[in-house]
């Protein structure tokens, strides 16, 4: 059986030195919570990891498709899209993806003085289901901000700020109904806010005006008014245009070919893909991708 600890097509992988670690833990800010390690794996196919003795760092896994597996204790548990779990340091542990459906995971190694008071009461995998309150999309966009500072690491003030967001962003899974519930701290969102944010969490599913309406216990036409209001245009028509928002990014800053694209857009047919890419975005995907990178190697900002 092969098994990869690291190397997948499209990963991000940001580590510290353990002498800089040494360094930078002086500082009360670092010391009481810090990462060592942090990542993307989209489809890691083979991933295995085995931990016979343990590790100094706790671990957290989020998955965001596919599913995967763990075993702790003696006892084996599924993790699936939509699931995280946390894995304790000091404890033995082994987990790897799916032979048939791998997931595509964030994760991070964390430690500190704090760090326990993050860990969950048991190892079972916790659900995070997308839902109107949800806020999975601010939990990603903190984990970019995160990967993005703590890349910066040979910095003290980008590792520092990086320590500072760990926070949060464990809290957003430990205390996950604080961190949901800030919606009514802020005012309660608009109804459109409300579908716009499904459909962000959602865009890689085929979601028809049905099933958006049953989401939010509208009738199909009511719902459809309801949206037209706020917005001005129909919710489908909407979410198809956040879908090709996304495969813009996808072409730009990732390696997955265009059929691979369409299929995690939810299009299995990726000549239709095409077709509804040239319609709204005006030239087709292959042109937008090879202008993108012509702009970056020149440094045109668009």
């Amino acid at each position: 059986m092969i098994k990869i600890k690291e190397g997948f097509k499209n990963e991000r992988v940001v580590s510290v030195s353990e002498k800089l670690l040494e360094e930078y833990r002086k500082d009360p800010l670092v010391r009481n919570l810090y990462i060592r390690k942090i990542g993307y794996f989209p489809q890691a196919r083979f991933h295995f990891i085995q931990k016979a003795d343990g590790c100094d760092y706790a671990m957290l896994i989020y998955c965001i498709d596919g599913k995967g597996w763990y075993e702790i204790n003696g006892q084996t548990y599924i993790l699936r899209k939509n699931e995280f779990v946390i894995l304790p340091s000091d404890t033995p542990y082994t987990f790897g993806a799916s032979s048939r459906n791998p997931w595509s995971i964030y994760w991070l190694h964390f430690q500190g003085t704090q760090a326990h008071r993050f860990l969950p009461s048991g190892y079972a995998p916790q659900p995070l289901q997308p839902g109107d309150d949800s806020r999975i999309q601010d939990r990603l966009r903190l984990f970019d901000e995160i990967f993005h500072n703590f890349s910066m690491n040979y910095r003290k003030e980008y590792m520092l700020y990086s320590c500072l967001c760990l926070y949060q962003f464990l809290g957003s899974f430990t205390f996950l109904k604080p961190y949901r519930n800030i919606t009514s701290t802020m005012g309660s969102p608009s109804f459109a806010h409300r579908v716009i944010r499904f459909m962000h969490e959602n865009v890689q599913n085929n979601l028809t005006l049905s099933q958006l309406a049953a989401q939010f216990k509208y009738s199909p036409s009511h719902f459809s008014d309801m949206f037209r209001q706020e917005i001005g245009g129909s919710p489908i028509h909407y979410f198809i245009q956040l879908k090709m928002q996304k495969a813009c990014q996808l072409l730009e800053f990732s390696e997955l070919k265009i059929n691979e694209i369409s299929q995690s857009l939810g299009f299995e047919d990726p000549a239709y893909f095409s077709r509804t890419f040239s319609k709204i975005i005006g030239i087709p995907p292959s042109l937008y991708r090879t202008q993108e990178n012509q702009r970056r190697q020149l440094h045109i900002v668009p």
